[in-house]
């Protein structure tokens, strides 16, 4: 999402987990054994598929109304600004979230998890940041979920987050926690990321942005790159 100039050095090296980290026991199958090769990008992945805001509606921004109900769940709204290194906002980006219910289960049938699906809720929504970097989604509070890494392990309360540049190339993903989450410190998937930059993952509670007797608010803004980047997960 940002041009690297062949000789620059970035400064967010440490803010991002490594490939292969053997407590996420998963990196061990699929980090690269090889250093990887730069593969030059021709016209066609630089320039498409196409992604304006003439694809994207305000409603795929709501992911609490599906198939005609409402889910289950503590409404929540997430909202935040995309920035980059220089604290400029990233205007008109796409923005992508995935999370499991309030249950703790995502819809997906690799997820046996025996706590209930909610037939209101898929779990998926996308935005584009406006003028200003901004974006803002409408979902519910995740559950925390059993994952098999490790005896007794449970993942903490997260949304994932993907946010596109001008092409499919220009891709960043990472991950958003709740303040106070008790499951932090065992947690590897967290942990993975430098002990400096693991406060960059988690969100604030914003009064300002609930609404009474309906939703709590809760801020999470995106730093592309540069010494306050927020973390982000490698791609292999």
């Amino acid at each position: 999402m940002t041009l690297v100039v062949p000789g620059y050095q970035r400064d967010d090296a440490g803010a991002h987990p490594p490939l292969l980290s053997p407590g996420y026991k998963s990196t061990v199958l699929r980090a690269p054994s090889q250093a990887p090769i730069l593969l030059p990008h021709t016209l066609t992945e630089v320039t498409g598929p196409l992604l304006g805001e003439g694809r994207v509606t305000a409603a795929d921004a709501d992911l609490t109304k599906n198939a005609g109900g409402e889910a289950q769940g503590q409404r929540i709204i997430l909202h935040g600004q995309v920035r980059d290194s220089d604290g400029r906002p990233v205007p008109h980006t796409l923005v992508e979230v995935w999370q499991a219910n309030a249950a703790g289960r995502y819809l997906h049938k690799l997820d046996q998890h025996d706590t209930p699906l909610d037939p209101h809720f898929v779990g998926v929504g996308r935005a584009m940041t406006d003028s200003m970097g901004r974006y803002r989604f409408v979902t519910i509070k995740p559950g925390a979920y059993p994952w098999r890494n490790h005896f007794n392990a449970w993942r903490p309360a997260h949304v994932h987050f993907s946010l596109f540049g001008r092409s499919f190339t220009q891709r960043l993903v990472t991950q958003m926690y709740f303040p106070d989450d008790p499951l932090f410190p065992y947690d590897p998937v967290f942990n993975s990321v430098p002990e400096d930059a693991r406060h960059r993952l988690i969100s604030r509670f914003d009064l300002s942005a609930t609404v009474e007797e309906w939703a709590l608010g809760f801020e999470f803004d995106i730093v592309l790159r540069g010494r306050g980047a927020t973390p982000m997960e490698e791609q292999s």
